[in-house]
């Protein structure tokens, strides 16, 4: 028996379940599958996959393959091109997708930035140092500490009322030293 008497005698095996003679129809043409994929899309990662794309429909048309209608070799041969082909299609569309995407902005800080903010910090504690003593601890209390008004004002021992008109009078002060 020819080797596409052969080939026609798997596949008809093959449609009915019998995965020994799947298994045989591969080997048969596994490695001649790969090297036409490699040629077409350049790398055996890819071709691999593409090879697996080709066995995969094989094993589910087995069941429709006709004898004598077509050479199994060449519509295999032919089947591997096409999927090759569009295999290397996705690729370069996928590759060229991303190449029109702008590179994502570091989201950290720069040295520069982060600089600046430890200048402007250093600045309104020197600022707040230098408040009147109840100003600066209210603001200490509030914006460092975390406390709530009167967390704060129970702290200093003062009402809430007293302790927000400190916070005003502060943030005014505060607001006019840091202007200059």
């Amino acid at each position: 028996m020819g080797s596409d008497g052969q080939d026609d005698r798997l596949l008809e095996q093959a449609g009915q379940g019998d995965e020994k003679a799947f298994a045989q129809l591969v080997e048969r043409h596994a490695d001649r599958v790969f090297s036409l994929a490699l040629r077409v899309v350049g790398s055996d990662a890819d071709a691999e996959d593409v090879a697996q794309e080709v066995f995969l429909m094989v094993w589910r048309r087995a069941a429709d393959w006709r004898p004598g209608k077509a050479r199994f070799s060449t519509w295999l041969y032919r089947v591997t091109l096409n999927l090759s082909l569009n295999h290397r299609q996705r690729v370069v569309t996928r590759h060229a997708a991303l190449d029109g995407v702008a590179e994502p902005e570091d989201p950290a800080p720069t040295q520069e930035k982060r600089l600046d903010e430890r200048r402007r910090k250093e600045r309104v504690m020197q600022a707040v140092a230098a408040l009147p003593e109840g100003q600066s601890i209210a603001m200490t209390l509030i914006y460092e500490g975390g406390l709530s008004n009167a967390e704060a004002a129970s702290a200093m021992g003062i009402s809430v009322k007293a302790l927000e008109a400190l916070l005003v009078r502060a943030r005014r002060k505060l607001r006019k030293m840091m202007a200059r």
